[in-house]
């Protein structure tokens, strides 16, 4: 006992010693930014890739319009496997189709957010105050036109208009409250679309990956505009536009992947005990994935317990099939609430650009054929893929028709959208 009250005694006296003590600090990583190994764009490839990225996400949106909302097995009974565009033979709804029963290539609220954010981005300034002003100027526009004389002649036009208000009036809400303050806009965000984490921002947020200059740029001003996503909804609108980003200056679907890793500006990767939700489900689906793959290939009894029928129209093998229900098995596992929940829609996502290894069309019909909110996904799986190949590259046949029918049937020229922000970025001042 007496050794060590003598040893204790001893270093405290050494501690309290004056001598001249040695600092040593570790030093700490550098903060950097996500940097892409390639040249600066042309006019003629950004052009290219821009229009690619609009045209692939009306392609996802077309493949998925016939289908939007329903179970795999609906899809299957009724159309065995999807590989193109099938007529939307779906009565007309707000968040849908305007019309009902439009031929195939038409497209529903997706595209009509990407064309709503190409004239948002003739603004003076692109900012979050600017955007909300901008959601209740159209929603003002549309509800000016309910006392138009037209409108009041032909109630056929005057239902039409009615739908119109209907689909923005709902973010109105949101946006009036933004303007009255902290309090009124958390009441309304928190009741938006029910309450619940909905996929709002991922709708336009990957436009902005369109314009940025970094990713780093592309995540902040997608995050900013988010103004109607609650928690981690916001990381993963602001990630689908760093992706994008990337996407143009890439080819390579690691590099695109990657960004979930590295672009994290508001820090959720430091998240205490929970750490960056978006990542962790990222994680989660690439590994099942590359496991199931790995399984297909090497593991013999991969097939035995298997009786699925391969569903008509399945375009590869048994052993393709097999493995592309196990993944869909895995996605129904974790299934929200809501089909359009911004979790769910971003596991199916990250899912879907995996099992293809970014391969446009396989990609699509992955989406389509799983179901749940499958336009939303593919749209913005179809608009990352879109800007990673360019518009030369995407099929022949579904770009063709996409171009036309929603140029002449819905009235969004994706062209014209393509040469008006391809002018913002080289002739801002024309």
């Amino acid at each position: 006992m007496k050794k060590l009250l003598f040893l204790i005694i001893g270093i405290l006296i050494l501690g309290c010693t004056d001598h001249k003590r040695t600092s040593v600090n570790l030093p700490k990583p550098l903060e950097t930014v996500y940097i892409i190994q390639s040249s600066e764009l042309s006019k003629e490839d950004y052009h290219n890739k821009v229009l690619g990225a609009l045209v692939g996400s009306a392609i996802g949106d077309a493949m998925g319009a016939s289908t939007e909302m329903w179970h795999r097995d609906a899809i299957q009974l009724k159309y065995g496997y999807i590989t193109g565009l099938t007529p939307a033979l779906r009565p007309q709804s707000p968040e849908g189709t305007w019309d009902n029963n439009l031929p195939d290539g038409s497209t529903t609220d997706d595209t009509r957010w990407k064309l709503l954010m190409t004239e948002y981005f003739k603004k003076e300034k692109i900012q979050p105050n600017s955007f909300n002003n901008f959601i209740l100027d159209y929603y003002q526009q549309e509800v000016t036109k309910l006392q138009d004389a037209q409108v009041l002649k032909s109630t056929d036009v005057f239902d039409e208009t009615v739908e119109k208000v209907d689909w923005i009036k709902e973010w109105a809400r949101v946006s009036l409250a933004y303007n009255e303050g902290d309090s009124s806009y958390q009441k309304a965000l928190n009741r938006f679309y029910g309450g619940e984490m909905s996929c709002a921002g991922q709708l336009y947020t990957p436009m902005f990956g369109l314009i940025a200059e970094t990713p780093e740029e592309a995540y902040e001003l997608a995050y900013e505009h988010a103004l109607f996503d609650i928690g981690y909804a916001k990381d993963i609108s602001a990630l689908v536009s760093a992706m994008t980003h990337v996407a143009l200056r890439t080819s390579d679907l690691d590099s695109i992947l990657s960004t979930i890793n590295f672009v994290d500006p508001v820090g959720y990767q430091n998240s205490r005990l929970v750490g960056r939700i978006a990542l962790n489900t990222a994680d989660a689906s690439i590994n099942q994935v590359l496991a199931l793959k790995r399984q297909a290939m090497f593991d013999s009894t991969f097939m035995q317990t298997d009786t699925t029928r391969i569903p008509d129209g399945f375009p590869n093998s048994k052993k393709q099939w097999v493995l592309e229900n196990k993944i869909f098995e895995f996605l129904e596992e974790n299934e929200k609430e809501i089909a359009f929940h911004a979790g769910e829609i971003w596991q199916i996502l990250i899912t879907s650009l995996v099992y293809s290894s970014g391969n446009f069309e396989q990609c699509m019909q992955f989406i389509v054929n799983y179901g749940r909110d499958n336009d939303t996904v593919a749209a913005i799986a179809g608009m990352i893929l879109g800007a990673k190949y360019g518009f030369e590259a995407l099929p022949t046949d579904l770009k063709t028709e996409v171009l036309q029918v929603n140029r002449e049937v819905l009235g969004i020229d994706l062209e014209a959208m393509a040469d008006g922000i391809t002018k913002l970025k080289f002739s801002p001042e024309e």
